[in-house]
């Protein structure tokens, strides 16, 4: 009697949640939120979002090639239905988004791509710092930076001090080897033990003083990328819009012909703070407390509160 081998073949249903799982390009989605991983991405984001394009032409059901990328396809989501914003052309010349209307008639009128081109600009600005702000922050990175490093320190001591009782250990019961009162396998195997447990630490102290170098340095990256979005917005290629907007937003929204920004962190606690103290300087021009505003904002960890 002979067997015919069969291939398994996965579901629709389950490729299409891998070909959505953002964290091949370098994010992960945590209670709702957008982050940016530590882990080295598996593909860039601009396939990841060609990808999205793909499959959003084919949900469509369309059976034409499409000839354009639009500049802010797969960026934003319809707040009356929940449904993908995507765009056409009319008249060979004007570019228009509007609901895909997946779930039936939606109420969202058709809207100019200049007009959300602006209106992301205007969310960009939302994060480009005057000066008195960026100092402000300067000084509370600065802060955070040195408790960051206390933080480190004792951490590398801790481990420092675990590493060290584990290469004593050894020793300490070879003496009871030799005299016969453990066996050469249960010696051997707690050699092997805490051999393991000293790899697992050294990866550990590895992982700290990485971390303790780039901490300060991707703080300052993303200042001076808060201060040159509108610029660099205003004279790059739509493709490279594309790319900005996607680092600084995350699942913003288009409602009634207005954007609702979504922004990724640490972007929404900039655009918080900015907005925070543009309200109160202009309510009290005399006062000085943004960097209240800007510790306040934060927890321990250096999350926004809330």
């Amino acid at each position: 009697m002979t067997y015919r081998k069969t291939e398994a073949r996965l579901p629709k249903s389950v490729v299409h949640k891998i070909l959505k799982n953002k964290i091949y390009y370098g994010d992960f989605v945590w209670a709702g939120k957008d982050y940016r991983g530590k882990h080295e991405p598996l593909i860039s984001r601009e396939l990841y979002d060609r990808v999205q394009e793909v499959m959003e032409e084919k949900g469509n059901r369309r059976t034409r090639h499409q000839k354009h990328a639009w500049a802010f396809q797969g960026l934003l989501s319809c707040g009356h239905c929940g449904c993908a914003i995507t765009a056409e052309l009319k008249k060979q010349q004007y570019v228009y988004y509007h609901c895909t209307g997946y779930k039936g008639k939606c109420p969202e009128k058709y809207a100019r791509e200049e007009e959300i081109a602006r209106q992301f600009g205007e969310a960009l600005k939302a994060i480009e710092l005057d000066g008195e702000v960026l100092e402000w922050i300067k000084t509370a990175l600065k802060g955070s930076h040195e408790a960051e490093e206390r933080h480190h320190r004792e951490a590398l001591s801790s481990l420092q001090d675990q590493y060290d009782k584990l290469q004593k250990r050894p020793d300490a019961i070879y003496v009871d080897k030799l005299d016969g009162e453990i066996t050469r396998e249960f010696y051997d195997q707690k050699s092997s033990q805490w051999r393991r447990e000293q790899e697992d630490i050294l990866g550990k102290i590895e992982k700290h003083q990485d971390a303790n170098r780039a901490y300060l340095d991707e703080g300052v990256r993303i200042l001076e990328l808060a201060q040159r979005a509108v610029i660099l917005y205003e004279k790059q290629t739509v493709h490279e819009k594309r790319r900005l907007l996607n680092f600084v937003l995350s699942n913003s929204i288009w409602k009634d012909r207005k954007l609702i920004p979504n922004y990724r962190k640490p972007f929404d606690l900039l655009a918080v703070t900015n907005g925070a103290y543009q309200i109160r300087k202009a309510d009290s021009p005399a006062e000085n407390d943004l960097f209240d505003i800007w510790l306040l904002g934060t927890d321990s960890n250096r999350q926004p509160s809330g």
